[in-house]
């Protein structure tokens, strides 16, 4: 359940991503259509930064170190430039414009959004012990 909740989440910040930056769209007129689209990519930036992010961190800790990171913008940008482009690979209609400062803001975005909805929103599947 709690995996689901993350998924809409996500999807809800990157439709607030679509609506607030200008390079971010999602090029459907269907509701239904957007929707998907939406929760699909969320699904695929998630698996991007589950599967990259610790490995950037780990080969580029030394970057991480010398600019205090501030290089995890430009990891959290050229990650979601990646998640568009996937996206456009498998044919949904998402785009992300690009790098600056349509993907680096886009992520600094849903990341921030994300953070305040994961803590309004309970997380059912954890103990709060």
């Amino acid at each position: 359940m709690g995996i689901l909740i993350r998924l809409a989440v996500s999807a809800v910040a990157l439709w607030i991503a679509t609506l607030v930056i200008d390079g971010i769209t999602v090029t459907t007129d269907s509701t239904g259509k957007k929707i998907g689209t939406l929760v699909l990519v969320a699904a695929i930036f998630g698996v991007v930064n589950g599967v990259l992010r610790p490995i950037i961190k780990v080969v580029g800790c030394a970057f991480y170190l010398l600019t205090l990171g501030l290089i995890a913008l430009v990891v959290n940008g050229a990650l979601f430039l990646l998640s568009s482009w996937i996206a456009d690979q498998l044919g949904l209609p998402f785009h992300v414009a690009d790098f600056w400062p349509s993907a680096v803001l886009g992520a600094l975005l849903v990341g921030v959004i994300s953070w305040l909805l994961n803590m309004i929103i309970p997380d059912f599947g954890r103990d709060k012990d």
